[in-house]
């Protein structure tokens, strides 16, 4: 498994892995797929020196994503980031997500960070412990504020010191 930087060449498999999540109405808020041509303002939001956005590769096909996106829009909130982690479908359940979070947290403190945080479902069971392995905390919890196909769905707030 490799980890680097993203470039612009994989954004069509950054999307495709994305879409893959949405109809399980688990890891994200979107209900229809997105297109390359929406996410392309978001891709160039990043960059390697403040806000990556890595990929996993196996014998060079991206399997795997983890963005920092900045938290908040403003500047009091520069040294805090949020994470996000999707993960094909085939390689769930086999260790990339761990992979992918003990980097960004051992990378933080070089891109200026002092907090990592994370927004997942609360019936995301398998991403909630994935974090709170990784010593996340939970730092709220937002009743009924989702809702997926008319299910209300609760949002819990996670995070980390790691400056």
């Amino acid at each position: 498994m490799k980890i680097r930087d993203a470039i612009e060449a994989d954004l069509s498999a950054i999307v495709e892995i994305y879409n893959a999540a949405v109809p399980s109405r688990i890891a994200t808020g979107d209900t229809k797929p997105v297109t390359v041509e929406s996410r392309r303002a978001w891709f160039y939001d990043h960059s390697p020196s403040m806000r990556p956005l890595w990929v996993m590769e196996a014998e060079e096909i991206i399997i795997a994503w983890l963005s920092f996106n900045s938290f908040y829009g403003r500047p009091a909130y520069e040294q805090t980031a949020e994470l996000s982690i999707y993960i094909s479908p085939q390689y769930r359940g086999r260790g990339m997500g761990q992979k992918l979070l003990q980097q960004a947290i051992e990378h933080s403190p070089r891109l200026g960070l002092k907090n990592l945080v994370a927004f997942i479902f609360a019936h995301n069971e398998a991403s909630l412990r994935l974090f709170e392995k990784n010593r996340f905390q939970q730092w709220g919890y937002l009743p009924l504020v989702a809702e997926l196909d008319g299910v209300e769905r609760d949002l819990v707030i996670l995070g980390l010191r790691v400056g």
